[in-house]
């Protein structure tokens, strides 16, 4: 799947709740699903600066995709994670740098963070692009 072709069904899947009570504990059920980082990629040079909460991103090339693992101590935070990886992992550098993820907007979740949380996003953004635009350069 393309990178916007997983937003638009992201997109859908949070327009099936009406109330952001429910689309926090989707979030956080999106969240319970993401695999554990293991001990030894939870290091200093993987935390994500400008988070509230402890966030590690790590990402590695597998052929031509990038390959993104990722955690976080704090449970929403661990969703917005989550549905990063759904949208950037297993995508070409390119296209990872070159995307515009309009789903942030679409289901809410910037109006719906608090300026923290939304600083920490914008940080974890930040990081999978850069790595993406290391990879590039590295190509």
């Amino acid at each position: 799947m393309t990178i916007d072709e997983i937003q638009d069904e992201i997109i859908a899947e949070f327009n099936l709740f009406e109330d952001w009570m429910d689309k926090y504990a989707y979030l956080i059920e999106q969240g319970k699903e993401l695999p554990l980082l293991k001990e030894e990629d939870k290091l200093e040079k993987y935390l994500i600066d400008g988070c509230q909460s402890r966030v590690w991103v790590k990402a590695q090339m597998d052929g031509e995709t990038m390959n993104i693992v990722a955690e976080s101590d704090a449970v929403i935070t661990k969703g917005i994670i989550a549905l990063l990886l759904r949208v950037f992992n297993h995508q070409k550098p390119q296209d990872v740098y070159d995307a515009n993820l309009y789903f942030i907007d679409k289901i809410g979740l910037t109006s719906h963070l608090s300026p923290t949380r939304s600083n920490g996003l914008l940080a974890m953004v930040k990081q999978i692009k850069l790595y993406a635009l290391a990879f590039i350069a590295k190509s």
